[in-house]
């Protein structure tokens, strides 16, 4: 048997897209004498569509797609990932569903039974769990089709058991899907999925693939999204295994067509020696697709961007470039009367190496402004915080201003460090409509600027790396001043926002009692901030957004 893998960019809601793309797909496939060719979960609306599924003309555009698809499967069979309505009255309206296309018809429907409610999941809103199994068969291969999260649950070898169902009274779970399809005997595995990126999900990926064609001693097929919806990047990595461990891998952020020989991945001919990729390389390529899919998709064209002389708007600029075109990215210079010298010069050099127009509006006329519009509320009271926050709002409204006149996108270019800790004016440095580096920790923001500078000919100048981090909201502030070293901050920031540490955990660690949970109260006083803040583009295993909900009004220290 040859079986295809279509990796490919699928796009929210637009049915017209991802129909062409798929059904281009099954042609190719065909024409090189392909069996079967495999597309991503819920491929035909794209992932994830989240309230659309909640309307009735939503699901029949799913509907009419897919039958559409199943018309052109004639010589050639397609598994295509789509909402299925649930023809009981119990449950939920929907399943999330895996549509076997053959002979010019819909042969089966196959539901998703572990549906994920973590993180950026939230899938029990809107599917009721499958609770049937059976394998599919072509050209007498039985296929044991799984969705995404229904292989993450394989604990060990199998034991010819089938898999024990447990009842909470609202639900029923089970625990591995494929204890139940194996008793069918299948042929080979596969699984399609919406697996969004992070820097180390494909390493993990790849071991749970490898457990389940090992413990289920059949080879498995996995298909994956590739490119970016809003926050949630997706690297495809679609991948084939085999009982051995042999890995067949695609390659990650891009759109692609692989032809795999059945015969051949049982015998782990021309199989890959699996290696996962450089951090800074992968979150390098993630931001740049999740920049660029961003605008293509909403059908933008043109970005804006202040520039500090700071690393963070330095990176964002490099990445800006690389995903829009440098004809396409508008670094705005912004000085005030504390801004150094030598933070113009630098962004300028920066700006000539990467060959971008760009403009200079000082503030200084501005803040004038706002000391004598306020000079009767504020007579008496000496100049603080609250000056420094006027800068970053006056910055904040030139920048938007030229959105609107000039017809273009702003970018955001604070860092996670500041975002978590709250280092960042609201309605200032925290405006934009996508977020570049709102995952990227600032020690992490030095390690890509080095990368971009490998692979982008130096465009960020040294000065810029070197130069201590400051906001220069007053003569000689220096971030120093108000935070902890970055390389002491963005350890325990770590512990507390990924690993969900609490502050005596993090404490038992080693780290100084009283900075802890000083940094810990400040992540949770942020959270107002962050709650208006714009989407992140997600790069760790937990990011700032859809991911990490907690409540704005609440004390918890641990």
């Amino acid at each position: 048997m040859k079986i295809a893998i279509a990796q490919l960019d699928y796009h929210v809601g637009n049915f017209e897209l991802n129909t062409s793309k798929i059904i281009e797909s099954i042609k190719k496939a065909k024409s090189e004498q392909a069996d079967l060719v495999l597309f991503a979960e819920l491929a035909i609306c794209g992932y994830p569509p989240r309230d659309f599924l909640e309307f009735n003309d939503f699901i029949s555009l799913c509907d009419q797609a897919i039958n559409e698809i199943a018309s052109h499967c004639i010589g050639i069979a397609a598994i295509v990932g789509g909402p299925h309505v649930n023809p009981s009255a119990k449950g939920k309206d929907l399943f999330n569903a895996a549509y076997f296309l053959k002979d010019g018809t819909i042969a089966k429907v196959i539901h998703k039974t572990l549906l994920p409610n973590y993180d950026v999941f939230d899938e029990y809103r809107y599917f009721e769990p499958n609770r049937v199994f059976e394998c599919i068969e072509l050209n007498g291969s039985k296929i044991a089709l799984t969705i995404c999260e229904d292989l993450w649950n394989v604990s060990g070898k199998w034991n010819g058991i089938a898999g024990q169902a447990r009842n909470d009274g609202k639900s029923l779970y089970i625990d591995n899907p494929m204890d139940h399809l194996i008793l069918e005997k299948p042929d080979i595995a596969v699984n399609i999925a919406a697996s969004p990126f992070s820097y180390t999900h494909d390493e993990a990926r790849t071991k749970v693939l490898q457990k389940n064609a090992s413990t289920y001693n059949i080879p498995f097929f996995y298909v994956n999204h590739t490119g970016a919806q809003t926050e949630l990047i997706f690297d495809g990595c679609s991948t084939v295994v085999n009982p051995e461990g042999n890995v067949w891998k695609m390659a990650p952020f891009k759109e692609d067509l692989q032809y795999f020989e059945l015969d051949n991945i049982k015998k782990g001919i021309d199989s890959q020696v699996y290696d996962k990729n450089n951090k800074y390389e992968l979150i390098y390529n993630a931001l740049v697709i999740g920049i660029s899919d961003y605008f293509n998709k909403l059908g933008f064209k043109k970005a804006v961007l202040g520039m500090s002389g700071g690393i963070d708007s330095a990176v964002v600029l490099a990445l800006a470039v690389k995903a829009l075109g440098k004809e396409n990215v508008l670094p705005v210079l912004l000085p005030s009367p504390y801004s150094s010298e030598g933070s113009k010069l630098h962004s300028l050099e920066m700006i000539k190496n990467l060959g971008t127009d760009h403009q200079i509006i000082p503030i200084e006329k501005g803040m004038l402004a706002y000391d004598e519009m306020l000079s009767k509320v504020f007579e008496g009271k000496a100049a603080d915080l609250t000056e420094e926050n006027i800068q970053a709002r006056i910055r904040g409204g030139i920048l938007m201003a030229m959105t609107n006149k000039l017809n273009l996108i702003l970018l955001n270019t604070s860092n996670k460090s500041e975002i978590a800790v709250g280092y960042s004016t609201l309605y200032g440095d925290s405006i934009g409509a996508i977020s570049v580096l709102g995952d990227v920790y600032k020690t992490e923001v030095y390690a890509l600027a080095t990368y971009i500078n490998s692979v982008q000919g130096n465009c960020i100048p040294l000065s810029i790396i070197q130069k201590a981090p400051s906001a220069e909201l007053r003569p000689g502030q220096k971030d120093a001043d108000s935070l902890p070293p970055y390389d002491i901050l963005d350890p325990i920031l770590f512990q507390y926002i990924e690993l969900r540490q609490g502050p005596k955990e993090i404490i038992a660690q080693g780290y100084d009692p009283t900075l802890v949970y000083r940094i810990c109260k400040l992540v949770n006083m942020s959270e107002y901030k962050r709650f208006q803040a714009p989407p992140i583009l997600r790069v760790s295993d937990k990011s700032f957004g859809f991911g990490r909900r907690l409540p704005i009004v609440a004390k918890y220290l641990g």
